[in-house]
């Protein structure tokens, strides 16, 4: 990987979380960007089951949750930097040649290289974030970069749409590797490495296997990032099954890009009203507050689809689902990390699998559960705040509302 020197003016904090967010971002655009084109790409290449289709986003997201294991160790050993820009070159080689199938299994197996080789994107930011951050800063810095890192959501079905107006949905593939290359000039140029060499780690089997041990066997921690793959089980169900509950089910047709892109907007704010009272309230309080919110809302939305909605019932609920679930991953994540300063790539790798694996595991077994109704849905996002709500308590031994500077034990081993 080419070296450059660090560069000569430091990044600042708004050009860190623009960039930070672009890099997590392009994983979004993977999958959002496909919503509007999969039902061409699975006339094009013959598939037959409906649900089939779903495939394409469930595959990147597993695949994803299987290559995230790895990049934080290699991360924690050679730096930040590397890892992410190798991630980067694989995307946009990937992506041009997924524009040149012909066959949606050789698809198929495109999209799950490119979740599996290009999971570091997820991994790094989350681990170069604590090495510059800690405690509620680092949950206030996490909730701007989800904020920036939302735009995408919000656009890219629109950008998928506006591509099929004018061309083939191969041409999807080719505005993911262009803006993929542009992330990567931007990083190399910006970027410096955030790793302090003295918490390099070796490339041992036994090392790294220790660090992600210790990560997993941290109570501290546990609750939250299982807490999270549940919530974001319940997000990707709804992803995977969003154009044909959407576009098809509530009747809302070409007008899905927008509604979806509407909805992800909304969700955008709410980041930035996590950011603004984060610091001032504590990650583990907002986070509570919205866990209990989540489960009333989805368990409402539950009680009103069983005698039907419409369109414009469903989108108001589940908005305020998605906003809820804004303030519950960005601080989870935080609250997660935060006893990981010396092994943070590790840590962020282990979690990142744990919740990019079992949420895509749990999205994909939601979105194939589709009936031509959202109730499935629905229940899954009730049964997951439910599980969230009781692995939190785990953690934090039955007691909720405290300050994430405050812990209530005079101290914390990580193993205990």
């Amino acid at each position: 990987m080419p070296a450059r020197p660090a560069p000569s003016a430091p990044l600042r904090e708004i050009e860190f979380v623009g960039l930070m967010a672009a890099i997590q971002a392009l994983q979004a655009l993977a999958i959002d960007v496909m919503l509007p084109a999969l039902g061409h790409i699975s006339r094009d290449l013959n598939v037959t089951d409906p649900n089939e289709r779903q495939l394409v986003v469930g595959i990147f997201l597993i695949c994803s949750g299987l290559g995230s294991l790895f990049p934080g160790a290699i991360g924690d050993r050679f730096g930040r930097r590397p890892v992410v820009l190798s991630c980067l070159g694989v995307y946009v080689a990937i992506s041009l040649a997924s524009a040149l199938v012909t066959d949606f299994t050789a698809l198929l197996i495109l999209r799950g290289l490119l979740g599996f080789f290009t999971s570091g994107m997820m991994v790094m930011p989350m681990a170069i974030i604590r090495d510059r951050f800690s405690g509620d800063r680092m949950a206030r810095v996490q909730s701007l970069v989800a904020m920036t890192f939302m735009v995408v959501p919000m656009l890219a079905p629109t950008v998928g749409q506006a591509v099929l107006l004018v061309a083939d949905w191969r041409w999807i593939f080719g505005v993911m590797a262009l803006l993929a290359a542009g992330v990567a000039f931007w990083t190399f140029m910006r970027l410096p490495e955030t790793l302090h060499e003295e918490h390099r780690q070796t490339i041992m089997p036994r090392t790294i296997i220790g660090n992600m041990v210790a990560a997993v066997r941290c109570r501290a921690a546990l609750g939250y990032f299982l807490g999270a793959s549940f919530i974001q089980g319940a997000l990707f169900g709804y992803i995977n099954s969003s154009q044909q509950l959407v576009a098809e089910h509530f009747g809302a047709g070409v007008l899905f890009p927008f509604v979806f892109g509407g909805m992800a907007l909304v969700m955008s704010g709410t980041n930035f009203v996590n950011s603004r009272i984060v610091e001032r309230f504590g990650a583990r309080r907002v986070s509570h507050m919205a866990t209990i919110a989540y489960l009333v809302v989805a368990g409402a939305h539950l009680a009103w689809a069983m005698s039907g909605e419409t369109l414009w019932v469903f989108v108001p609920l589940m908005t305020i689902s998605m906003c809820l679930m804004s303030f519950i991953s960005a601080n989870y994540q935080s609250i997660a990390l935060q006893p990981f300063a010396r092994t943070a790539g590790a840590a962020a790798s282990v979690m990142a699998f744990v919740r990019l694996l079992l949420g895509a595991l749990l999205g994909t077994l939601i979105g194939q559960a589709y009936d031509g109704t959202a109730r499935p849905l629905l229940a899954a996002m009730t049964v997951a705040g439910v599980i969230a709500l009781g692995l939190v308590l785990y953690s934090e031994r039955g007691v909720l509302f405290r300050r994430l500077n405050a812990p209530a034990r005079p101290t914390v081993n990580p193993k205990s």
